[in-house]
C-alpha cells in the first residue's frame, strides 16, 4: 500500500487527468471502472471508442456521497432516498430522470441515468479529488469478461487510459444491481449482490423481477460477459459424463463446478466456493484464467436456481448464450 503522501499525489494527479478529458481506470468493490468526465463528451467518447461499445448503450455515473443525488437527477421517488441510506456506498446502481447536466453521450439519448456510490476507498478518494461525477462503465472491451484486477484492464484494453488506480482484487466481483425507478413501480433490470428480496424488503413493497424491458441499461444484452471460449452451462447431473465425452474426442475442456462435484482428473478444473458470494467473486477471474489456455470449450457446473444465486446465473446464462444449450 502507497504511504499516504504518495497516495494523495496520485489522487491528484488522476483527477487533473480527468478536469482534462482523459480517462481513469479505478477500483470499485464490484469490477474495475474505465471513467470519464461525467459533464465531458468528448472525453466520454473516448469510453465508447476504447470499450468498443454502441453508442447507444447508456453509462453509470458514480457519485462520491449519496446527497449528491439531486445533482444528477430530478422527479426524485422517496423510495431512492430510503435505499441510498440503506446502500450507498455500494454495489446498487439506480436508474433516475435525469438532470439536464447530463449528457447524451452518457444516457445513450435516454431521458434517464443510471447513478451509485462505489463501496471502495480509492473510488471515494478519486471522486472527493475530482469534485464531480465519474461516468464509468467496466475497464474492458464491450461484450467480454469484466476485469477484477488491474492485470486484467491491461490485458485488455492496453494503453487505452491515461492513468490506473490499483486497489487490488475487486471484493465482489460482479457487476452492481441494477434498479430502475424512473416508472410508477420499482423495476430489477440487472441481478447483482444486493437481491431482489432485499430491496422489496426495505421498500416494504413489490418489486417487478428482471424481465425483457425496453429501458436500455449495461449489462443486458442477450450476449454479454462472455470469455473467447465458447462456454456452456451444464446441469450437475450430467457435467461428468459431458466432461468424459469431450476428453474422448480428443478436445481439451476447463471446468468450474460446485466443490462437492466430482471431476476427471485428466481435465483443468477448479473447485469453486459452495456459496453465491465465493461464485461472484472469483468468477470473472477464473474465467480469464481458463480463457488463457488454448481450450476447446468451458464447462460450467449449472448453479442452483435459488434467488441468492440470481446474478451469477444471469452472468452465467449471458456469457454462454452464444453457443449451444445443453438439453438432455
Amino acid at each position: 500500500m502507497p504511504s499516504s503522501k504518495k497516495l494523495l499525489a496520485a489522487m491528484q494527479r488522476a483527477a487533473e487527468i480527468l478536469r482534462s478529458g482523459g480517462l481513469v481506470v479505478f477500483p470499485t468493490e464490484t469490477v474495475y471502472g474505465l471513467g470519464a468526465d461525467a459533464e465531458n463528451p468528448a472525453a466520454v467518447a473516448r469510453i465508447f471508442a476504447a470499450k468498443g461499445r454502441p453508442a447507444d448503450h447508456p453509462l453509470i455515473v458514480h457519485m462520491a456521497r449519496r446527497d449528491h443525488l439531486s445533482q444528477w437527477s430530478r422527479d426524485i421517488p422517496p423510495a431512492a432516498f430510503v435505499l441510498a441510506r440503506r446502500y450507498w456506498p455500494g454495489p446498487l446502481t439506480l436508474i433516475l430522470h435525469r438532470a439536464c447536466r447530463v449528457p447524451d453521450r452518457v444516457t445513450g439519448g435516454q431521458d434517464t441515468v443510471g447513478l451509485r456510490v462505489p463501496d471502495h476507498p480509492l473510488a471515494l478518494m478519486l471522486l472527493e479529488a475530482f469534485s464531480g461525477g465519474i461516468a464509468a462503465p467496466s475497464a474492458n472491451r464491450f461484450g467480454q469478461v469484466s476485469p477484477t484486477t488491474v492485470a486484467h484492464v491491461r490485458e485488455e484494453l492496453g494503453d487505452a487510459m491515461d492513468f490506473i488506480l490499483d486497489g487490488g482484487p475487486c471484493r465482489v466481483g460482479i457487476e452492481s444491481t441494477i434498479l430502475d425507478l424512473s416508472g410508477h413501480q420499482p423495476r430489477l433490470l440487472r441481478p447483482g449482490a444486493i437481491t431482489l428480496a432485499e430491496i422489496e424488503a426495505v421498500l416494504e413493497q413489490p418489486v417487478i423481477p428482471q424481465g425483457n424491458d425496453a429501458l436500455r441499461a449495461p449489462g443486458m444484452l442477450r450476449s454479454h460477459y462472455a470469455p473467447r471460449t465458447p462456454l456452456y452451462l451444464v446441469p450437475t447431473g450430467h457435467l461428468k459424463a459431458e466432461i468424459c465425452r469431450r476428453l474422448r474426442q480428443g478436445q481439451r475442456v476447463g471446468v468450474l463446478a460446485m466443490p462437492a462435484t466430482q471431476l476427471p482428473e485428466s481435465c483443468l478444473r477448479h473447485h469453486m466456493p459452495p456459496h453465491p458470494a465465493g461464485w461472484a467473486r472469483e468468477l470473472y477471474a477464473q474465467l480469464r484464467a481458463l480463457d488463457q489456455q488454448g481450450l476447446d470449450g468451458l464447462l460450467i457446473e449449472a448453479p442452483p436456481s435459488g434467488a441468492d444465486w440470481q446474478a451469477v446465473s444471469d452472468r452465467l446464462a449471458r456469457a454462454a448464450s452464444a453457443h449451444t444449450t445443453f438439453r438432455f
